[in-house]
């Protein structure tokens, strides 16, 4: 098959190119690793519309479903379950869906696939009963399944306070949440006022931790976060104050904020910027987001962390860019303006200088005997002696440890190994290079591979 345009993801971002595109008369095909649209922020929400969970998910989460709803009525040829293994030049997207793979082509690729889950390794983390937030709203959003025993939230930002306030709504119970998070410095304060053009998103945060203080929940000041337990998660100690807290525990949530999915971008070899503020490599993407990588788009937090209003925008964006880029005869800057889709981009920016420069990645050196490679099993202290070994370049850390070469592809290790290999030169992190990410992009059988027909050359 082949169209005018491959969206990858149906999120924000994707959901609102494709309509876009589609408006416009433009032949487009959405590839949707989940069994429905919606996203992370949105997942399920046409299921759960008669579910008491749609309710206590927020204003935000019910507001994907005129957004799903569009997407229907648009008559867009939706491809879910489906997991794009790999992407060619000649813009070629291979993908498996119920175990067969198949090629469809296009003129353009707009990757709106997301973003994920900041891996932070520290002691304990791999134990069973230790989790992501994102995991847990996962599971909140697909099954309306909540966490049981002595729960305990650990992170910063604006997911776990969002995630507590969903759990206490619905009648869960917190038994401490660990606000990971450093005192605000003066300039993380001076982005205060031009957050006010979010006067409800700034209200609706104050709000999640109001909640959270008045539960009496809240624990701050903290640092060394560890999990313990022989083969399961039993207790998790911090120090605070000179001391040594510990607690019994029977589940721990953690979270350190989101980062871009890059995985795409690196392999077709688009130029990225380093994020120095947040940590992380985003794609170079021009006014209408497209990459250094002629006929690649990128939209939503795939090209940096905005949050689904930036990522709806952006969508938007990109829709008319790629019509631009097709050449079919519209004014694209006039359609731009009469939406005033940049102002609506700087509203929906407004709050997130402030909670970048308040909610930083953690410093914190991770231990040697920390397993940072969850795959292959690799610790920090083999990646720093491998480190010591060899040029300051992940790709020899990972020749000699094998770490990044699991299933995740990296996913899950990349930015750590990047730390480790800055710290043991002595370098910016920023001026470590990433992992060469190479084919397949997600794990795909030989017998789904062998499935594929009719695939020129």
């Amino acid at each position: 098959m082949s169209y005018d345009v491959v969206v990858i993801g149906a999120g924000p971002a994707g959901m609102a190119a494709a309509v876009q595109l589609a408006k416009l008369g433009i032949s487009v095909c959405v590839v949707d690793e989940q069994p429905a649209p919606g996203g992370q922020i949105w997942r399920g929400v046409e299921r759960n519309a008669t579910s008491p969970v749609f309710k206590a998910l927020g204003e935000d989460y019910q507001k994907g479903s005129s957004a799903t709803a569009a997407f229907h009525a648009a008559g867009i040829d939706y491809q879910p379950a489906a997991q794009v293994w790999q992407i060619e030049d000649g813009w070629k997207v291979f993908l498996t869906a119920e175990g067969k793979s198949r090629c469809i082509t296009a003129k353009a690729i707009l990757l709106a696939n997301g973003a994920q889950e900041r891996p932070v390794p520290f002691a304990g983390w791999t134990l069973p009963g230790v989790m992501t937030v994102g995991a847990a709203q996962i599971l909140l959003k697909s099954g309306g399944m909540l966490p049981e025993g002595d729960v305990w939230i650990a992170g910063a930002g604006p997911l776990p306070l969002l995630y507590a306030t969903q759990l206490l709504e619905l009648g869960g119970k917190v038994a401490g949440y660990i606000d990971t998070s450093q005192k605000p410095s003066l300039k993380a304060l001076s982005h205060l006022p031009a957050a006010w053009r979010d006067f409800p998103g700034l209200m609706k945060g104050l709000r999640w931790i109001w909640k959270l203080r008045r539960s009496g929940k809240l624990v701050r000041n903290t640092r060394n976060l560890r999990a313990t337990g022989d083969g399961q998660l039993r207790q998790i100690e911090w120090e605070s104050n000179g001391k040594t807290r510990k607690r019994d525990v029977g589940v721990l949530l953690v979270h350190e904020g989101v980062v871009p999915r890059i995985h795409e971008t690196m392999a077709l070899g688009c130029d990225h910027d380093w994020n120095d503020q947040q940590k992380y490599f985003a794609p170079r993407v021009d006014q209408w987001g497209e990459t250094s990588r002629k006929g690649i788009f990128v939209a939503g937090d795939a090209g940096g962390i905005g949050g689904w209003k930036v990522a709806t925008v952006s969508g938007e964006i990109a829709g008319l860019g790629i019509a631009r880029f097709l050449n079919i005869g519209i004014d694209a800057e006039k359609l731009r303006r009469e939406a005033a889709l940049d102002d609506g981009r700087k509203r929906a920016m407004a709050l997130r200088p402030l909670l970048d420069a308040l909610y930083t990645p953690p410093q914190t050196p991770i231990a040697d005997d920390v397993v940072v490679c969850r795959c292959e099993e690799v610790t920090a202290g083999r990646i720093r002696e491998a480190a010591r070994a060899s040029a300051p370049d992940v790709g020899a850390v990972k020749a000699a440890t094998r770490c990044g070469m699991g299933p995740c592809q990296g996913r899950q290790c990349g930015y750590s190994v990047q730390a480790l290999v800055a710290e043991v030169n002595n370098l910016p992190v920023g001026d470590v290079r990433f992992f060469n990410i190479r084919p397949p992009l997600k794990p795909v059988t030989l017998g789904e591979i062998a499935t594929l027909q009719d695939v020129e050359a």
